[in-house]
């Protein structure tokens, strides 16, 4: 009869140091575990098993948005069904990364350099929809918008070859290796907001109340939190041993990552409502404009008569 036996849990102290997770002292999987013995992790109550589901559940919440604006009657608008795709992405790699990670050191490193490829890639959808939806309208068709996502194209590059060098150096250079990932991460969200904290200024010395403004500050609020936190391992650093299983900060990380990217893609699909709804007013516009330079009619002279 098939029987099926759940991994061993080991404690922090029998595992190699790559492994380590600061102010986490128990429910370790052991090292070079089988696919089978990862896969099975993942309905086991492990320092990891909420890793895995507070991005599984959300990706699949992604793709249900996905799959939804592809079927509507609104005509798909690239940008954003880019951005969505990057969204259902980076939780699902960074899903997999969480369960398949003991498998090996070399697994793990390689599960960890998808997972940090997909969060470059989330960045620059995030871009992509910024530069279509988000530039305030003054900034539009300006130097800075041309050679907007060009940069966020290099700054993906530069963020995942980043965050996976420091990989190499979690073992000896532990905080310097943290850091260099945080930075590879923390830049190119900044980059990427630079028109919408623009805009935040404007909204602020206007005093306005735009529903589309008041949903980026929620996303903006959650994306420092969440940074915050992958940073200081709170609140696991305050008390070691008594969050391993639940609360702890990498958990915790994941679920303001994810309510991040919910009110930034509901900030995004208001600001594309109202550009669409500007858009047929501001062809008019041209059109009206570029009616100073269309010569007049020259009117017929009327025939003398004799």
């Amino acid at each position: 009869m098939l029987s099926l036996k759940l991994p061993r849990l080991l404690s922090i102290n029998q595992v190699p140091k790559g492994y380590q997770e600061q102010g986490i002292l128990f429910g370790y999987r052991p090292p070079r575990s089988s696919a089978a013995d990862c896969l099975l992790s993942v309905f086991q109550m492990t320092n990891e098993t909420l890793n895995i589901w507070t991005h599984f559940v959300p990706a699949w919440y992604f793709v249900w948005t996905l799959v939804g604006r592809l079927r509507g009657a609104v005509p798909p608008a690239w940008p954003l069904l880019a951005y969505l795709l990057t969204c259902c992405i980076y939780p699902l790699a960074s899903s997999c990364a969480h369960t398949f990670s003991t498998m090996s050191t070399r697994a793990r490193h390689i599960c960890y350099f998808f997972d940090y490829a997909a969060l470059s890639m989330y960045s620059l959808g995030s871009a992509l929809a910024y530069s279509a939806y988000v530039f305030p309208a003054e900034w539009v068709d300006s130097t800075f918008h041309r050679c907007y996502v060009p940069v966020a194209v290099f700054n993906t590059l530069v963020s995942t070859s980043l965050s996976c060098y420091s990989r190499f150096l979690e073992v000896e250079q532990p905080r310097f290796s943290k850091a260099s990932r945080t930075l590879a991460f923390v830049y190119p969200y900044l980059f990427d907001s630079i028109p919408l904290f623009y805009r935040f200024y404007l909204c602020a010395a206007e005093s306005c109340t735009e529903a589309a403004v008041l949903l980026h500050y929620k996303h903006t609020v959650f994306a420092f939190l969440t940074c915050f936190i992958f940073a200081s391992h709170l609140p696991e650093r305050l008390a070691p041993g008594h969050f391993d299983y639940i609360g702890h900060s990498h958990q915790v990380f994941h679920v303001c990552g994810i309510l991040g990217t919910h009110f930034q893609l509901e900030a995004i699909t208001l600001d594309m409502a109202e550009r669409r709804r500007r858009l047929p007013l501001a062809v008019i516009g041209l059109c009206a404009a570029s009616l100073r330079f269309m010569p007049e009619p020259l009117q017929r002279e009327k025939p003398h008569g004799h």
